[in-house]
């Protein structure tokens, strides 16, 4: 099923590229059900036709994107909101007002498709609602980029000197921040399997007996989305074998 996408920006040149854009995208498709040039238009058009997504310009005449992004929070039930703008210094304003994305001027096709994954994969989440915290997310910023991942597709949490590397299907991000406070915020999601790593419990798979020549024998967990093996302590052991019972 395609997105439903209303895109906003003062600029027609701007909404023009974007609705051709979308119209290449094919993973996943988009549908574009408006557009708007100003904040108040694009609350008219939202309340005639709601859609899955906006793609929102920050700088606009009167209400600005960043004030149109907070009132579209307080729909019911809100768009997942974009950002399309030419200026990047805004990123981490966008994402306290929980916008999935940030794209920056041009726009590339690549980058377009990304962000409707990510639009896609939340929906996806939000629909699952016996599985908690399913829209919960952390916010990574690294090279000079900002960007949201959500838990749901989180496969471990490992601390690596300052800091912790969190590993999805796709890739490894960077994040800045202390794994106990991830472990007591999170802990319906995550179990410790070592003083370094919190996996998550949906994609624990085994327990197994691993022999290290260095450290002898010990266990080691399985787990779906990745090959990687972490190592399990003696004093986690219990939790995580009840993680997989679970």
């Amino acid at each position: 099923m395609a997105l439903k996408v209303l895109i906003v920006d003062d600029e027609a040149l701007a909404r023009s590229r974007l609705r051709t854009l979308l119209g290449d995208c094919t993973d996943p498709r988009a549908e574009v059900v408006g557009e708007a040039a100003n904040a108040v238009a694009a609350m008219e058009q939202f309340q005639r036709t709601p859609c899955d997504l906006v793609l929102l310009d920050i700088h606009m005449p009167g209400v600005d994107g960043m004030a149109l992004a907070a009132n579209l929070r307080s729909m019911a039930p809100p768009p997942k909101v974009v950002f399309v703008t030419a200026h990047a210094d805004y990123a981490l304003s966008a994402f306290e007002l929980d916008a999935v994305d940030y794209l920056t001027k041009p726009v590339r096709l690549e980058r377009l498709e990304q962000a409707l994954q990510k639009v896609q994969r939340l929906q996806v989440a939000s629909d699952l609602n016996d599985q908690p915290g399913a829209t919960e997310s952390l916010l990574i910023q690294e090279r000079g980029r900002s960007e949201r991942v959500a838990l749901a597709d989180v496969i471990y949490l490992k601390a690596e000197l300052k800091y912790i590397t969190v590993r999805t299907a796709e890739k490894e991000h960077i994040y800045d921040g202390a794994l106990s406070e991830l472990e007591q915020k999170y802990a319906h999601l995550f179990v410790r399997v070592h003083r370094n790593a919190l996996v998550a419990r949906r994609c624990v798979r085994a327990v197994e007996k691993h022999h290290d020549p260095v450290e002898g024998e010990g266990w080691t967990v399985r787990l779906d989305g990745c090959e990687e093996r972490l190592a399990v302590s003696r004093r986690q052991l219990s939790a995580v074998r009840e993680s997989l019972m679970g």
